[in-house]
């Protein structure tokens, strides 16, 4: 299998180092594109009502499902999206974010604060870009 490399760049010139992302990565490979994933469970059950840190547990739990069932991991993760509907639960989602992606590889990372969710009880919404090794010919 070809290998796919990652260029992380924490601080282009001019521009200030981010907290808990990285501000460009670059790579070579296949894109693989996931979907926005919530604190659902594998049989639509919400999971952790009103916890942050719980349900990011899960949105990890359920976009590392969709990584792997696309070939990848978290190591080929190039950029998180975060949806939230409190900025202020950022510091809850973090020690969880790093219990899943390598906090010396961080991705490129956006934080969004919205007002909704399409259903009230859902704090958060991750959506996930990597790239993986290109298939021999």
């Amino acid at each position: 299998m070809t290998e796919s490399q990652l260029t992380y760049i924490a601080a282009p010139e001019g521009v200030a180092p981010g907290t808990g992302y990285t501000q460009v990565v670059t790579g070579t490979g296949r894109l693989v594109a996931v979907s926005g994933q919530v604190a659902l469970d594998e049989r639509g059950q919400l999971v952790g009502a009103g916890d942050p840190a719980a349900q990011t547990r899960q949105v990890f739990e359920n976009l590392r499902r969709c990584l792997a069932a696309a070939g990848a991991t978290f190591d080929d993760v190039v950029k998180l999206t975060y949806f939230v509907t409190d900025i202020g639960h950022l510091p809850a989602i973090r020690p969880v974010r790093d219990e899943f992606v390598d906090a010396g590889r961080l991705p490129a990372s956006s934080a969004v604060q919205v007002a909704a969710l399409f259903r009230p009880e859902l704090l958060l919404e991750v959506e996930a870009f990597a790239v993986v090794p290109e298939p021999p010919c």
